[in-house]
């Protein structure tokens, strides 16, 4: 379980009905792990809890959506050291939640950023190193993920082309 040295955590990246990745900008405090970075919805796992029961009980509580475990679709484990809290050790499951309905999601912890595909190469720098783990691990390991990412890109250049021929 959790300790001063050892974390225990949950999370999903999270994809929304668009194909938009829906992220957590973490809360400036001081006292929080990775402040002000951008990461992924989740936490602490709690006494006899499941990792799956864990991610879907954060997600319930972080973005006021209840959603049954057998959405989550697993993706990835870390066991190793602790690279977000810089001490100790981390022993994280992660997981993918997609086709979530932005507009039903209230916000209760941090704030919500709706990124494109295409944005994620400029936030580099502000994710946390947990979401950039879990990005390119999606990537690497679901081809269908890459493929609804390269459509949602298809079908924004075609957007804004509809747009520009209206305009003229």
């Amino acid at each position: 379980m959790n300790s001063p040295t050892h974390r225990e955590v949950a999370c999903a990246l999270i994809i929304d009905t668009f194909g938009c990745f829906l992220l957590q900008q973490r809360d400036n405090i001081p006292s929080i792990i990775q402040a002000g970075k951008i990461g992924m919805f989740g936490g602490h796992r709690e006494a006899r809890e499941s990792f799956l029961e864990c991610v879907a009980r954060e997600i319930r509580e972080e973005i006021s959506y209840a959603v049954p475990e057998h959405r989550f679709e697993y993706l990835a484990s870390y066991n190793d050291a602790d690279i977000e809290a810089g001490v100790g050790t981390l022993h994280g499951e992660f997981f993918i939640l997609r086709d979530i309905p932005v507009d039903e999601l209230v916000v209760t912890e941090g704030s919500l950023r709706i990124v494109r595909p295409d944005e994620i190469d400029s936030l580099t720098n502000s994710l946390t190193p947990i979401a950039k783990m879990l990005l390119k691990a999606a990537l690497e390991r679901d081809r269908e993920l890459a493929l609804s990412l390269e459509n949602h890109a298809a079908y924004l250049v075609l957007d804004q082309m509809e747009k520009q021929r209206r305009k003229d």
